[in-house]
């Protein structure tokens, strides 16, 4: 398989993955140096992609669910061996969604007094329509299950979702919801990881649920992001860290090769608990992401000990 994808990393038994969460960004496109030519067809720039990296997410799933034929068209551009992580739906996990996102047919479902505001929330939905929702999602995935191109469906859960009841039920949830495909959810930590964080890893290793671990502007301030493997899948995502110190973020952001020759031991560490590790670039603007993953994966390798 290795052959047949971009360039990845072999530690041990595990398939260390790195690369973008855009490979259709338009300043990435234009003015990023990455493709050969700023003509490129869609399907000549996802085919070229998949020859520089062994995985991708989409990001532009979260804003609007995608659909099988779109999905059939990933399966036909990519190779074997290369992995998609799809972000999921923001209404599928309590963010602010676009209302015209809703498929056309459910419009009717949210309530007349709902209806011209300019976010969707999961809860103006009745029940028996957001399960809808996440059955089509599930659905739409088919394709690239079948074609073995499914890496992780991300689940990105809003600042403000902290851990309730409520909370707890969802999550225990997303299995039934989303079955046969393997998940990671990214949580507020300051939320769900403040008080025991061992426990709510371990509540999410014994149902399959990966930990999504964020390297983002706090880490700036010498704060360290939690690493942790839960799932046969890990995955590290990186959005980009403050310029200053003391400074709000700003964006966009380019890792320093100190910065992220700083995460090969924590790599290693994930490496040792399961199959595969997916590191995502998040700092999509030109060839930022592009380059940092490049850089990390180059890091990783040069970290292996010898044969």
């Amino acid at each position: 398989m290795d052959a047949a994808i971009g360039p990845a990393v072999r530690l041990g038994s595990c398939l260390v993955r790195a690369g973008s969460c855009s490979w259709a960004d338009r300043s990435l496109v234009r003015d990023g140096g990455f493709y050969p030519r700023r003509t490129m067809t869609a399907r000549e720039r996802l085919a070229f992609y998949a020859q520089q990296f062994s995985v991708a997410e989409v990001a532009t799933t979260f804003r609007f669910p995608p659909t099988a034929q779109l999905c059939e068209q990933w399966v036909e551009r990519t190779p074997p061996g290369f992995a998609l992580d799809i972000r999921a739906w923001s209404l599928l996990t309590g963010c602010p969604t676009l209302p015209d996102s809703l498929w056309p047919d459910l419009q009717a479902a949210v309530p007349p007094e709902r209806r011209d505001r300019r976010r969707l929330y999961a809860q103006h939905l009745p029940d028996d329509a957001l399960e809808e929702c996440w059955a089509r999602f599930r659905h739409a995935l088919q394709p690239l299950v079948d074609a073995g191109r499914l890496g992780v469906v991300v689940l990105r859960y809003p600042s403000w979702w902290g851990p309730r009841p409520e909370t707890w039920a969802e999550l225990d949830a997303l299995a039934g919801r989303l079955p046969g495909v393997r998940l990671a959810v990214e949580l507020p930590e300051d939320r769900w990881l403040a008080d025991d964080p061992g426990a709510t890893l371990e509540w999410l290793e014994r149902r399959g649920l990966g930990f999504v671990c964020v390297d983002g502007p706090a880490c700036a301030e010498g704060t360290r992001p939690v690493v942790a493997a839960t799932a046969d899948v890990a995955v590290v995502r990186f959005l980009g860290r403050r310029q200053v110190e003391g400074e709000p973020w700003t964006w966009p952001y380019r890792y320093t090769e100190g910065e992220l020759a700083g995460w090969v031991p924590a790599v290693q560490e994930l490496a040792g608990s399961g199959s595969e590790v997916h590191l995502l670039l998040d700092n999509c603007h030109r060839g930022d992401a592009v380059d940092n993953a490049r850089a990390l994966m180059d890091l990783v390798r040069s970290a292996r000990p010898a044969a």
